[in-house]
């Protein structure tokens, strides 16, 4: 099970994990099905052959628990809720593959087939939905199951096999992760995981149902959705009831044997999941004004280019803006001093070249300057004054060339 291209294998099921999440809600409805299929299950698969027991990873799996709940819950749109649903249920397979046990290698293999099917029905019955009415906001849909009563029957067994409701496939896959969790001896993540049972059946099993279909009546009467349609969701729903009334066939292909011993419909294991799940649910109906979610968006990682982007824009704004600012002074000041030297250069190159000469005269030298200045300032400087300037001045010229 250990696979020699440790830091490749990492690296390509952290990016695939990290891409897929990012497309689900904005890829179309087939492409949601397919994502749910392949993506995340390679990453995963990746993490069995190539990590198994490395203990990073049950403290990331349980991280991922908690983070897709919590997203879960604040998002509006049906298409992200479910996305974040996706982390949720890869933290599961995730922290299996930390743990690496026979048992727990079983449950992440086991719990990824289930979760193929039981999501894909679930992003089926969100396609539907919004195939038929064009919308994909809680806000906006409420009051399907009028109009839509297949879709929402077989929406609904999805979002119960995803909260693990005895009966349905979650159930004897997730039992597996479960049981592996306290056989090792790791309550704190056991701990993390029953608690995110419970966050499920929240946010996937109660509220998308719940908002979708059952919500306020916004006076939607969109047509069932057609029969090829339902024909592909009735296949995914049978197969959740199948495979949770009956898993010997699922248990038949995992990686290992199973214990002989374990039996997943043990009388504490079911009454201790429907304590948890009725719990939630009540949790839910008394706090559904706060989870009644209002046409927002809820920002993670798009904070960067939402938010951030915003205070850059801004900071970028401010800098240039000053930096203008300053070279528009510093060179107007430059523009207004050459200009302020310009306007009598005239005047003081012809007193700096006929200055020797106005020492010769009866005159004072201060007023020999003055009225030079006029002189040129006027245009009536004499003939022979201005040609002994000229001829001045071509001298030096002369003299400096050669």
């Amino acid at each position: 099970m250990v696979c020699p291209w440790r830091h490749t294998g990492q690296c390509l099921g952290r990016a695939i994990l990290q891409l897929a999440l990012r497309r689900y809600p904005e890829s179309t409805v087939t492409g949601g099905v397919i994502l749910s299929a392949y993506t995340t299950k390679t990453a995963v698969y990746t993490l069995l052959r190539g990590f198994p027991g490395w203990d990073i990873l049950i403290f990331i799996g349980c991280v991922m628990v908690i983070y897709g709940i919590i997203y879960a819950l604040l998002e509006n749109d049906m298409r992200r809720i479910l996305a974040y649903s996706i982390t949720n249920q890869v933290g599961f397979m995730v922290t299996a593959a930390g743990i690496g046990t026979a048992m727990a290698i079983n449950g992440a293999a086991a719990h990824a087939f289930c979760h193929i099917i039981y999501k894909a029905l679930l992003w089926m019955s969100a396609g539907a939905v919004l195939a038929q009415t064009g919308r994909s906001k809680c806000t906006e849909l409420g009051g399907l199951w009028k109009s839509m009563p297949w879709t929402m029957v077989l929406g609904t067994i999805g979002a119960l096999a995803i909260s693990s409701l005895p009966l349905t496939s979650g159930f004897t896959s997730k039992s597996l992760i479960l049981q592996a969790a306290g056989d090792e001896g790791w309550v704190w993540a056991w701990t993390a995981l029953e608690i995110a049972s419970a966050g499920v059946f929240l946010h996937a099993g109660i509220k998308f149902p719940y908002f979708v279909f059952f919500n306020k009546d916004r006076g939607l009467r969109p047509k069932e959705a057609p029969p090829h349609m339902l024909a592909a969701m009735g296949i995914l729903a049978f197969l959740c009831i199948f495979l949770g009334v009956y898993p010997d066939p699922l248990y038949a292909v995992l990686p290992f044997a199973m214990d002989p011993a374990f039996t997943v419909y043990k009388a504490s294991k079911v009454v201790g999941q429907m304590q948890l799940l009725m719990f939630s649910g009540l949790v839910f109906f008394l706090f559904l004004k706060q989870l009644k979610r209002t046409d927002t968006i809820a920002l993670e990682l798009d904070w960067l280019y939402r938010k951030g982007g915003n205070l850059l824009y801004r900071g970028a704004d401010s800098f240039f803006n000053r930096l203008n600012a300053a070279t528009a002074h510093f060179v107007g000041g430059i523009v207004t001093r050459l200009d302020n030297q310009s306007r009598d250069l005239p005047e003081r190159l012809a007193v700096w070249f006929a200055g020797p000469l106005l020492a010769w005269g009866d005159e004072s030298r201060e007023e020999g300057k003055k009225q030079l200045r006029s002189a040129v300032a006027t245009g009536t400087v004499a003939v022979g004054a201005t040609l002994v300037a000229i001829i001045l001045v071509l001298a030096l010229v002369v003299s400096f060339a050669l």
